[in-house]
Formats: structure tokens, sequence, C-alpha cells
């Protein structure tokens, strides 16, 4: 009970609330320190390829596709995502300083099911899904589906640790956001034009995918004059698509039944940094790593934060 309200409220207001609602009195410092000392546990579990095992009992994830418009899809398919956030921690001269904290996300087609994992090392937090992957028999699937971001190192990191049966798709609306991005320097912000361009641009890559947007803007030119940020900015958005065109196969995705979008990974990263941002928090890495590992764990549900307490309370009987 001390260790779930130091998960969902801040440690001071977690101690008040344990009182009013049982009566439990419980300091700040004895609710935080319980609280961190109980995600050292669960990164020590993780990290030794432990996973929090599922209720034996519970039924399998349905990995089937969903119909969508009377439409059948066959096969079946496991997704993963994995974003970022930035965590207020202590600087080493005592101010404060931001890091980026990873979320990742195992679901099922339905979205009835997720596990959310977290931590800072991206290739750990892979290593960690892939254990979780295994434990919830998302092995079956036949095809695991890895649904990100541009990040730098994600798809490596997916690539390391599910083998050659992940197809990676990149987020479509991060792409449509750099189309839309690119539209407001070249034509100004606002502007119909930008608009018309920006919307030809994305209906394309919907339509027609990633590699037939690409052929469309080699195709275009700057005008003569372009100012340099101008260039720069058409430079980089050639760059962008030209390096994740084989994840923008949209038209084809759409035809499996597959989902091109990472909504869910995002709001995983809102339940978890919620706890972690709020004002003037400022924290010490390693147990801010330790309350989002508590936090993620209670928000996958699954039966796995009783399944984590059960475990430990066997090993100390």
């Amino acid at each position: 009970m001390v260790s779930l309200a130091g998960i969902l409220e801040p440690f001071g207001k977690s101690a008040d609330l344990l009182e009013r609602l049982s009566g439990l009195r419980v300091g700040h410092d004895t609710c935080r320190t319980f609280t961190e000392t109980q995600g050292e546990r669960l990164e020590r579990d993780n990290a030794g390829a432990m996973p929090v095992e599922p209720d034996p009992d519970a039924e399998p994830w349905d990995l089937s596709l969903p119909p969508e418009d009377g439409e059948s899809f066959a096969g079946t398919v496991a997704y993963v995502g994995m974003d970022a956030f930035a965590v207020p921690v202590i600087a080493a001269e005592g101010g404060r300083e931001w890091r980026m904290m990873y979320v990742g996300l195992l679901y099922d087609p339905r979205k009835q099911h997720t596990i959310y994992p977290s931590g800072y090392d991206h290739r750990c937090l892979a290593s960690q899904m892939r254990a979780y992957a295994i434990a919830f028999g998302l092995g079956s699937a036949n095809r695991v589906v890895a649904l990100t971001d541009g990040g730098n190192g994600l798809e490596a990191a997916f690539a390391g640790h599910f083998g050659g049966n992940v197809e990676f798709v990149l987020d479509f609306w991060h792409a449509s956001e750099h189309l839309h991005g690119w539209s407001k320097v070249r034509y100004g912000e606002g502007s119909s034009e930008a608009a018309e361009w920006a919307g030809r641009a994305v209906e394309r890559l919907r339509n027609e995918g990633g590699a037939s947007l690409l052929e469309w803007l080699e195709e275009q030119s700057l005008p003569e004059g372009s100012s340099e940020a101008s260039v720069e900015e058409w430079r980089k958005l050639q760059g962008y698509v030209r390096n994740n065109v084989h994840r923008m196969d949209y038209p084809e995705y759409r035809r499996r039944g597959w989902d091109i979008g990472s909504g869910p990974t995002e709001a995983g990263c809102k339940i978890v940094g919620e706890r972690l941002k709020g004002s003037g928090m400022k924290w010490d890495r390693k147990n801010s790593s330790r309350v989002a590992s508590l936090r993620a764990m209670y928000s996958s549900g699954e039966g796995l934060w009783d399944a984590f307490f059960d475990r430990h309370q066997a090993k100390a009987a």
C-alpha cells in the first residue's frame, strides 16, 4: 500500500493519504524510501531477465487483427513501441537538468492488454521488452510490428532483441508533422499555399507511401534566391524521408490491417511521466528510474503488481 501511494502521488501527499484512508501513519521519508526500495528490487528482476510472470490461469492475448469497415485481415500481430520524455534530475552542481527516460509498450491489436516497461537506456529497455514478450506468449504472433517515431537508436534496439520477425513502421503523424513543418518554412505559416502543399504531400504519403513521396520531392526545386535556412530545411526533409522510406509503406500496412500511429506509446509516456514531472520536482536519477519502473508496472495491469509483491513475499517466507 505504501509503495502504491508513492507512485501515484508525491511522497508528502501520499503519506497524508495513507493516514486518511487507512489510518497508517508513515512519514514522508519513509514513504519515499520504501517506494524506491521496491522499485530497485523490480529493476534488479528486470535486469536479470526475470520478468513478472502473468497469471497462469489468464487467457492468452488475442493477437488477431480486428475487422475495419467490414473488412477482415489475416494473420496475427503483436505491437511494440518506445518513446521518451524529459525528467528533471539533480545536476552535478546541485541545480536541475533534464534527462530522457524511455517508456516501452507491448500491446495487442485491440488494445485490450498493455505492458509498460521504462528506463533510461533504450537498449536495456528493449531487452526487458523481449523478456516480457516471451512471458506473455507474444512470440506466437505471425509478425511483431514496431511502431515508433524517428528517435535515434530505437530501430536498432528492437532489431537486436526481436530479430527478423519485426516489421518497422514510422509513426504516420510524426512523418506528417515534418511535411507540415516544411510547408510553413517554404510558404509561410497560416498561408493557403502551405496548407495546399502539405495536404498534397500527406495524401501522397498515406495513399502511395514513402518511396512515391520521395520521388515527388526530388522532382521539386526551390526558387532562386531562397534563404540558406530554407535550403537547409529542404535538405533535412528529403534526408528524413530518404532515411525512413523503408518503414513508410503505409498503403501496404493499411492493406494488412496494421496500425500506423504510435498513440498508445505516447499515452504511456504521459502515464509514467505524470508522476515525475510535477511542479518543482527534481529527482536523483537512480530513484526517478525506480519510481518510474514501479508506476509503469502498476499502469500495465495484467495482474503484474500483485504478482511482483507475491513473488517477493514468497521469497521472504
